[in-house]
């Protein structure tokens, strides 16, 4: 069994037509497992839905409560891009003994041409195989929370050398 949780975040953001505004209504985790044929056994709890700019360490240790007491070992957390390093960063001090990995969407789902299909079943797929630890998982690569951060000039994470 894996176990997801939402935080919210670019993933499950809406469009609202007659402002232009974005905002969150419900999670779009359903929909995406199923239409990408998701076979896999999981459970989808949300934590939160709150663009993660706006988180704090009460948040995190929201977050960070919820792995500790789910009793799989396995966790997929949807969180948004630009704190994604610092709540990876600040679940990887708890230690654990999970396996967590961390993944969002540059671009809403909703609009269609969205990164998040690719990055929730490629998060899904390391999910399964790596050692416990915390990581983050974009763009089919799979960064540890001790070199990685989201470049802002690429709109892409990347190792720190």
């Amino acid at each position: 069994m894996i176990q997801i949780f939402v935080t919210g975040g670019t993933f499950d953001k809406e469009y609202n037509e007659l402002n232009g505004s974005l905002f969150f209504k419900d999670t779009h985790l359903p929909e995406m497992l199923e239409k990408g044929r998701s076979r896999l056994e999981v459970s989808i709890d949300t934590l939160l839905m709150k663009d993660s700019l706006e988180f704090d360490d009460t948040d995190r240790q929201l977050i960070s409560s919820a792995c500790s007491s789910a009793s799989a070992d396995r966790i997929l957390i949807t969180h948004g891009t630009d704190t994604m390093v610092q709540t990876a960063q600040y679940l990887a001090a708890q230690n654990l003994a999970k396996t967590i990995v961390l993944t969002g969407a540059m671009i809403p789902y909703k609009f269609g041409s969205s990164d998040g299909m690719f990055n929730l079943g490629s998060a899904l797929a390391f999910l399964q195989i790596l050692e416990p630890g915390v990581y983050i998982s974009m763009n089919g690569k799979i960064f540890a929370t001790n070199n990685v951060r989201k470049n802002l000039e690429k709109g892409e994470f990347e190792t720190i050398n």
